[in-house]
């Protein structure tokens, strides 16, 4: 006994994982609560990224619109030469045109301007005052006394012409819209209320029709362009989500892969530094049984050692499990492929377990089909499966039950082995426990014979490994069945006979040989396509 006491081995839980539906209802909840803080902070009832992105979509349309206003303002303002002096048309042009530029001009300024929410409120007042200039500008020159010999269709349509164009270009900003047109549908309107007739009267009613209609189309294009900005938003969040989770996943995944790295090293240096002294155990113990060395003193000697040999089998026996089990789970397990009998295997590994089962008074009937030929598979796994499965089958049968082992064709072509027994049956919804590494059911947490659970794990890998189907149906007090089926590729048919003989081969005649063949010749041993 050594000095020093051992230390207790510290073993740190891993934290328990927060339920999902907890984790999501916080997240709407935050997300809800910024969203209400964003709109309470913004100038126009929205997100302040959305007043930013609106902002620069203004700009942009008017920056690429700004030839189309330019040819509609000199335009007009050759048209009005004709009840206007050209000097005041002219004037009026130069004057909206450079408060076209300016509007332009801040707007690339506009563009090249860092992103904040201070400037972009600024940003959103200066362009509202100057659409209002721009307003006003086109206001002076349709309410011009000299202009009063002008047709009302014609105003009716330079008005309506303005205010679709102004709308248009401001639907991002509907309060700047509202501002280029609020001044000339006012005046217009007014115009022809002044006139006193009839007719005044109706146009000017569908000119304050007009400016709502546009007003109203102005606000359809800015809720769209809102809505396609949230979209994009929730895409790009999304996307951000799924980065996130990807990194995650992706860290999780290479942590599994060193622990799994790091187990296969465990167990591959534990394998052999149990077994070297196992390995020992079970040959002393042997001796010892045997008495080769001769008799015991003490005759219950004998058995202790017995005892002993039986625990390092079945110790050794768990370790190869387990080995087989991380091979399994690694991608490392090779499997030997040769034609192999299914019947000739099940009824060695009957054989093997007989005077087992004999001894607890168990009876195990076989049904085999005669005739069936080989198959393609690893002899040592599938005798390893059968003897998981007869084994599972002896341990959790009581005395006097009955075992049925099966071998025959599958529907498909394929062959099947069948475990069935009269045991106690298996829970419905403990099956996935029992079919996972390690688990073990109720009845076999209560049965004196308890296993590492790994049987039926491993014999599942096993047959997956062969391209086949593991099935486990089993009910309380009635028993449990096994059925593991092989595909039909895996079946080797035999070669049909021969029906004639074939004529026994005959010498050729020697062919005289002349002077030209008797030259030697450079010719390639093989030739492609041709006979040597």
């Amino acid at each position: 006994m050594s000095d020093a006491a051992e230390k207790p081995e510290v073993v740190q839980l891993p934290a328990e994982a927060p339920s999902p539906a907890p984790v999501n209802s916080r997240r709407v909840a935050a997300q809800r609560v910024r969203e209400a803080r964003d709109r309470l902070t913004s100038s126009s009832g929205t997100r302040p990224a959305f007043d930013t992105e609106l902002l620069r979509q203004y700009a942009q349309t008017r920056i690429s619109a700004s030839y189309v206003v330019m040819l509609l303002v000199v335009a007009t303002g050759i048209l009005f030469c004709f009840w206007l002096p050209p000097v005041v048309a002219g004037a009026w042009t130069v004057v909206l045109l450079c408060i076209h530029g300016i509007i332009i001009r801040n707007c690339v300024r506009f563009l090249a301007a860092p992103v904040s929410t201070a400037a972009t409120r600024k940003w959103r007042t200066r362009f509202v005052l100057l659409d209002l200039v721009y307003g006003i500008g086109w206001m002076a020159i349709l309410i011009h006394p000299a202009l009063d010999a002008v047709s009302d269709t014609l105003m009716m349509f330079l008005m309506l012409l303005v205010i679709a164009v102004s709308s248009m270009l401001a639907a991002n900003l509907p309060i700047a819209a509202l501002a280029a047109t609020a001044p000339v549908t006012a005046a217009i309107a007014l115009n022809f209320v002044l006139g006193g007739k009839l007719d005044d009267y109706v146009l000017g009613v569908l000119v304050v029709a007009a400016e709502g209609y546009f007003a109203l189309l102005a606000l359809r294009l800015h809720s769209t362009t809102l809505a396609t900005l949230e979209a994009r938003a929730e895409k790009d969040a999304l996307i951000g989500e799924l980065e996130q989770a990807k990194s995650i996943s992706d860290e999780a995944r290479h942590r599994a892969e060193s622990a799994n790295v790091a187990k296969s090293r465990f167990l591959a240096q534990m394998s052999h530094e149990l077994r070297t002294p196992l390995n020992a155990i079970l040959g002393f113990s042997e001796v010892m049984k045997s008495e080769i060395f001769g008799a015991h003193a003490v005759p219950v000697y004998k058995e202790y050692s017995a005892d002993i040999h039986n625990s390092g089998v079945h110790l050794l026996n768990l370790i190869n499990e387990i080995l087989d089990l991380s091979r399994i789970e690694a991608g490392r397990y090779e499997l030997n492929e040769e034609a192999v009998s299914l019947v000739n295997v099940v009824a060695d590994c009957h054989h093997l377990l007989k005077l087992r089962a004999s001894s607890r008074g168990i009876n195990i009937h076989e049904v085999f089909e005669q005739g069936m030929p080989r198959i393609w598979a690893d002899e040592r796994a599938i005798r390893q499966i059968v003897l998981n499965l007869l084994s599972n089958s002896i341990k959790f049968t009581p005395q006097g039950g009955e075992i049925w082992l099966k071998v025959g064709w599958t529907a498909s072509g394929g062959q099947y082995l069948s475990v069935k027994d009269s045991g106690s049956g298996i829970a419905e919804d403990e099956i996935p426990i029992v079919l996972a590494s390690f688990g073990q059911g109720s009845n076999s947490i209560k049965s004196a014979e308890q296993g590492a659970g790994l049987g039926l794990p491993i014999a599942k890998s096993l047959v997956d490994m062969h391209g086949g189907t593991f099935t486990l149906k089993s009910k309380l007090r009635i028993g449990t069945e096994v059925i593991v089926t092989f595909p039909p590729e895996r079946v080797m048919s035999a070669l049909a006979p021969m029906t004639e003989e074939s004529p026994p081969l005959q010498p050729e005649p020697a062919a005289p040989v002349s002077e030209d063949k008797r030259r030697p010749r450079h010719k390639p041993i093989m030739n492609a396509g041709t006979g040597l």
